[in-house]
């Protein structure tokens, strides 16, 4: 004989409540792509304090040194990123070219330095040094460019565009769109 058993009567939410959690925890095991700890978008999997990197070509020759209160690896897109970078890029003729910033990111393989904020490049042999908000540079062409409003100066010159480009290994630079400048007139005896 077939006994049924009559459980009493409960409010509709009760019954709800438990039944779409335990729905909702049966449906996330199927899928089985959880999450890895530490390993999340985002996330760093490592940093370090009071940093100093230096990267070496082919030959075993330095080209870009950074040092920095504070760098910061993220998995996920392979980035570093630096707090107040300080640091030199080298061309093919060994001078060492500087650049600072607020902040800094090294991309994947270290190939595009990008820095923000109050980013400069000073040029070694004539002088020059470069202000402007962001600034990239390319390691495989030695091409430093900003698309934001930039200031060159050298001695008491003072030169404003909105695109800048340096090829540091051609000791080339150009300043265009909007170029605007203050070239104060020298003496005679100066010469030109």
């Amino acid at each position: 004989m077939p006994v049924s058993l009559v459980a009493p009567p409960r409010p509709a939410g009760a019954v709800a409540g438990p039944g779409g959690g335990l729905t909702y925890l049966d449906q996330r095991g199927e899928n089985g792509q959880e999450p890895v700890i530490g390993n999340t978008v985002g996330e760093p999997d490592y940093y370090l304090e009071d940093a100093s990197m230096t990267r070496f070509d082919e030959r075993g020759r330095a080209y870009q040194r950074l040092e920095t209160p504070r760098l910061v690896h993220t998995p996920s897109d392979d980035i570093i990123r630096t707090e107040a970078p300080h640091g030199y890029l080298t061309d093919d003729q060994q001078r060492q070219w500087q650049v600072t910033s607020q902040t800094g990111q090294l991309s994947r393989n270290g190939e595009q330095l990008t820095l923000q904020g109050d980013a400069r490049l000073i040029q070694p042999e004539q002088a020059w040094s470069l202000e402007t908000q962001t600034l990239h540079y390319d390691n495989r062409e030695a091409h430093a460019w900003s698309d934001t409003p930039s200031v060159l100066r050298q001695h008491n010159q003072t030169m404003r565009g909105n695109r800048f480009d340096a090829w540091i290994d051609e000791d080339r630079m150009r300043l265009t769109d909007n170029v605007q400048g203050r070239l104060p007139q020298q003496s005679e005896d100066q010469g030109s």
